[in-house]
Formats: C-alpha cells, structure tokens, sequence
C-alpha cells in the first residue's frame, strides 16, 4: 500500500505532477532541466503551458503532454515521463515535438525564425539493448555527423541504466536520477542529497503531509502504475500478433484507455474496442 511508503512514486501521473508541475516547485523543475539539458543552455525562469495541444482542424490528433513549459526566451520543455516501452516511441517523440514548432507561427510577414524546442523523456525502460548509457541527446545532423539544426533537440533518460549507489554519487545530475529511482524505497533523505533543491523536493514528496483527497488520489494513480508495469513488462517482448492481442485484453479489463492501449500496443482502436 502506497500509505506505508514515506515518499511518493515519480513515476506515477499524480507523483510526477506533485513534484514538477505546480508552481510552487517550479524551481525543482528548473534545477533538474538544468542538469539534463546540454551545458550550453541553462534555464532561468519558466512558464507552465496548457499540455493538450489540439491540430490545424478538428480531425487532426491531438496531443497531451505530461508537462509542457516556455522558457523566458521562448524556449519550448516538453517534459515526459514514460512508464512502459511502446511501440513506435521515437515516432511518438518527433510527433509530439511538431506542435511546439507549429505554434510558432506567426500570421503576416513572419521570416520562420524558430526558438529551441526541447523534448525531454524520463524513462522507465530501456530502448538501446546494446548500450548502457543513462542520457541521450539525438539532434539532426548531416552525412558527416555535422549538427544540421540546434533548436530542435531529444534527451532520454534510461532509468534502468542508472546503476551508482549513493556514494557514488558526484555531480547534480547523478544526485538527481539517483532519488528519480529511488525516491519510494527511501525512508530518510540521504547525506548526499542535502542540498536545499533536494530538501524541497523531500518535503514535497512526503505522503504523510498530503490532504485525504491526495492520498486517494495518489493511491488511484499507484494502482494504474504499478497495473501497466505489469501488464507491459512481462508480455511486450513476445512480439506475436496473439501477445498483442492479450496485451490490450488485460489493459482493457483493468478500465485503461484505448488510446493509450493503441499507442502502447501498435493495435488500431477499432480492434481494442472489439475486445
């Protein structure tokens, strides 16, 4: 039960959200982009952005984001957090990135200059099985390996792969992936997170100081996590026609979206609802 654990789950919707998308811990999210992004580019202030970004007309599909922020440039952070592999996932990243360039746009004479558009994704599987890296940063290049344009940019985070303990634990951005993945498993913050960042982040994430209707909220949100991992982690690989097939069975009997089964499944919508 979520209410014996002292510190919430990142990877659930609620967690996410709790730590990353309120203003008042704006600065949590801040200090963490601030690690992930490249060196070049630190973020001082920030805006939250509505996360449903509709298309041109009305059959155009939508969009919805886990967190969608502008910078005070006019930097564009979509900030993801994954909780299962899916098919066609870097598909889904370059799509979801087009609609913080098209909202750029400007009516008149416009000359097309773009602000950057970062798309960061907290993962909690692995998608490169013949590497072990942690971070990865994808940007368009050229046939020499030339950075062609530097305003659009991937950055994935495989959890998994983070492997150090706490004392191995150097710079701000170990610290950070650190108490990502292990946050629920701790009972006490540890000596190397005792930055004030980290004590903010802390206090935000224990369970014993949220309102009822938090804990409920956080419990509904334990239980879909804790049922998609389950359903996902042990039947994706099978990569059978019948596998997906049960796979959008079982995420359809525990009252899951149909959306999210296709996006997950590869499986078209008219054939989830027949199940």
């Amino acid at each position: 039960m979520a209410l014996q654990d002292k510190y919430i789950n990142p990877f659930t919707d609620f967690g996410f959200k709790k730590l990353f998308g309120s203003e008042p811990n704006k600065d949590l999210l801040i200090d963490f982009l601030n690690q992930v992004l490249p060196g070049k580019h630190k973020v001082k202030d920030l805006t939250y952005a509505r996360t449903e970004q509709l298309g041109n007309t009305e059959t155009d599909r939508k969009a919805i984001f886990d967190l969608y922020c502008i910078g005070e440039n006019g930097e564009r952070f979509i900030v993801e957090m994954q909780k299962a592999k899916q098919n066609f996932f870097k598909d889904r990243s370059v799509y979801y990135s087009s609609f913080p360039i098209q909202e750029q746009a400007k009516k008149g004479d416009w000359n097309y200059q773009l602000a950057a558009v970062y798309m960061v994704g907290i993962l909690d599987f692995t998608f490169s099985e013949d590497e072990q890296e942690v971070r990865h940063e994808v940007q368009l290049k050229d046939q020499k390996c030339r950075v062609f344009y530097d305003k659009l940019t991937y950055i994935y985070l495989e959890m998994p792969n983070f492997s150090k303990t706490e004392g191995d634990l150097q710079s701000n951005f170990d610290k950070w992936m650190y108490v990502l993945q292990q946050l629920p498993y701790l009972q006490n913050r540890p000596k190397a997170l005792q930055d004030r960042v980290f004590q903010k982040l802390f206090e935000a994430a224990e369970i014993a100081k949220f309102t009822p209707d938090e804990k409920n909220k956080y419990e509904e949100s334990l239980k879909y996590y804790r049922d998609l991992k389950n359903v996902v982690d042990t039947s994706f690989d099978e990569g059978k026609a019948e596998g997906k097939v049960e796979i959008a069975r079982q995420m359809k009997l525990k009252g899951m979206d149909s959306n999210l089964i296709s996006e997950i499944t590869g499986l078209p919508i008219d054939e989830i609802e027949k199940l």
